[in-house]
């Protein structure tokens, strides 16, 4: 594998997406993208980020970086290739963030990087269309990472049960394939480091599960009494987390270990709950003393 350090976009300096920002930076690398506000703008140029507010803006992307596309699509498609899509044979590499409800409902089976699109929602739609843009902007040579469900500090079980939100819903047979996002971040570096890789990879652990197990497990690493189980159908579920039961299936990474040799530091949510926890109390603890 060929290291090269080098230029870095990101379009959609969110959750994920900010902190491979920051670790490209720590090893080097010059890193820019969009932002919604000139508040998000100044904090991340605060820490050695090119931050830029798209849209409102003329956005300026040098020549020869790796694109990276963390924007969501909207009926047309990937609004950044509407948008920038003109520049897209500067780009050293282009990499698209896409999830894997563009398999739709397995029934519990195996989605691999092979297998065939099913879309059944909206936005699962949306992120084909968008997909197929950016394939056909890089002739072929995009590196689609279909996603699974992400979480990490601040975004996890524990949030939810801290603030009395948290809902365990039941739908019998209901597995879904997470990720933690260190290791979703040390899966797109080792992409970014291999710039004639393309083509589809996950990046997910190795236990797909059910939602209710990660709540029951999450409660007990906090010493608190998980909710109450409810049927999915009577469940306060936002219609965006209801949608998710439509569909069920486990997520194969066995591509992105094969030509990237990537492997999860947390193979389940076991491990990564527990790594959250830790590093929250460690903070905790630090700020107390």
């Amino acid at each position: 594998m060929t290291v090269q350090p080098s230029l870095l976009f990101i379009f959609g300096l969110g959750y994920t997406a900010k902190q491979l920002a920051l670790r490209r930076v720590s090893e080097g690398w010059s890193v820019g993208g969009t932002v919604r506000s000139e508040k998000s703008a100044q904090d991340l140029i605060g820490k050695g980020i090119g931050a830029q507010v798209w849209p409102g803006n003329d956005v300026n992307i040098p020549v020869g970086s790796h694109w990276v596309i963390s924007v969501p699509p909207n009926e047309t498609g990937c609004p950044v290739a509407a948008a920038f899509g003109d520049q897209a044979g500067q780009a050293a590499s282009i990499t698209y963030l896409s999830t894997t409800g563009v398999y739709g409902d397995l029934g519990g089976g195996w989605a691999f990087e092979w297998s065939a699109l099913n879309p059944q929602s909206d936005r699962a739609r949306a992120r084909v269309k968008a997909e197929g843009q950016w394939q056909a902007l890089a002739k072929g040579q995009a590196r689609l990472v279909r996603l699974p469900g992400i979480y990490g500090p601040g975004r996890s079980a524990f949030d939810r049960l801290k603030a009395g939100q948290a809902e365990m819903a039941v739908k019998p047979g209901q597995v879904f394939s997470r990720v933690h996002v260190e290791d979703l971040v040390g899966g797109l570096v080792r992409l970014l480091d291999c710039p004639s890789a393309s083509g589809v990879f996950h990046f997910c652990d190795d236990e797909p599960a059910p939602p209710e197990a990660v709540i029951l497990e999450a409660a007990r690493l906090l010493g608190m009494p998980a909710p109450s189980a409810k049927p999915v159908d009577e469940a306060a579920l936002s219609d965006m987390a209801r949608s998710f039961y439509a569909e069920c299936k486990r997520v194969s990474n066995a591509r992105a270990k094969a030509e990237l040799g990537w492997r999860p530091n947390y193979v389940s949510y076991h491990q990564g709950l527990f790594a959250i926890l830790a590093a929250e109390t460690e903070l905790i603890e630090r700020t107390a003393g």
